[in-house]
This record gives structure tokens, C-alpha cells and sequence, in this order.
């Protein structure tokens, strides 16, 4: 029954791990969560940062852009509820967050 269960026999005993050895480990994880950082990380942050200072600074009579993909005008603007005119006479209140970019003035036509 030997061939199904191999004996332990004892070794002379492992040497214990040096500091040199466990920091030598440590390095490739630190440097996947470097180039995580750089990589991911800081682009949306900087993107975050960039669309907040946008929609902080939305006035009446910009031109926006929604997430949906319509084009609106700003009629008004509160806290964090704007007014948009997508076409004459028809005004919709919706979320400041839901801007996705400005685009510049004199893009949306009357006819």
C-alpha cells in the first residue's frame, strides 16, 4: 500500500525566508498596482474632475450634449436640475450629471 501513500521523511529543515527575499517577491505586485494606477486610475479621475468643473460652470444659453445623444439648449439652471429646450416650445428638466459635453454656441439652428 506503500505506492498509493508516499512516506514523509524529515528534511534538515528549510531556510528560514530573508527580508532581501520576501521585498524581491513584493516587487512585481507593487508595480501591476503602479501601472494600474497610471494606466486606469488617474485617466478617470482626471476625467471626472474635468466633467464636475463642466457641469459646475453650465449658464443659461449653452449647448449641450446629453448622454441620451440629444442636442439642447439651457434655459435654466438650479442645484442640480437644469431646463433644456430641444426644440422651440419644448422644455425638459433633467439632471446636471446627465450633460455629457458642451458643444460650441451657435451649433443648434432655429428655423
Amino acid at each position: 500500500m506503500d505506492f498509493f501513500i508516499r512516506n514523509a521523511w524529515a528534511d534538515g529543515g528549510a531556510a528560514p525566508a530573508s527580508l532581501s527575499q520576501g521585498l524581491g517577491q513584493m516587487v512585481p505586485l507593487v508595480l501591476i498596482f503602479v501601472i494600474f494606477y497610471f494606466l486606469i486610475l488617474r485617466p478617470q479621475i482626471k476625467r471626472a474632475k474635468e466633467h464636475k468643473q463642466m457641469v459646475g460652470a453650465l449658464a443659461k444659453g449653452d449647448e449641450i450634449v446629453t448622454n441620451g445623444g440629444l442636442l439642447a439648449k439651457v434655459v435654466s439652471v438650479s442645484d442640480d436640475v437644469i431646463t433644456v429646450e430641444l426644440a422651440a416650445g419644448v422644455q425638459v428638466k433633467m439632471q446636471k450629471a446627465a450633460v455629457a459635453s458642451l458643444i460650441p454656441k451657435g451649433t443648434l439652428k432655429d428655423k
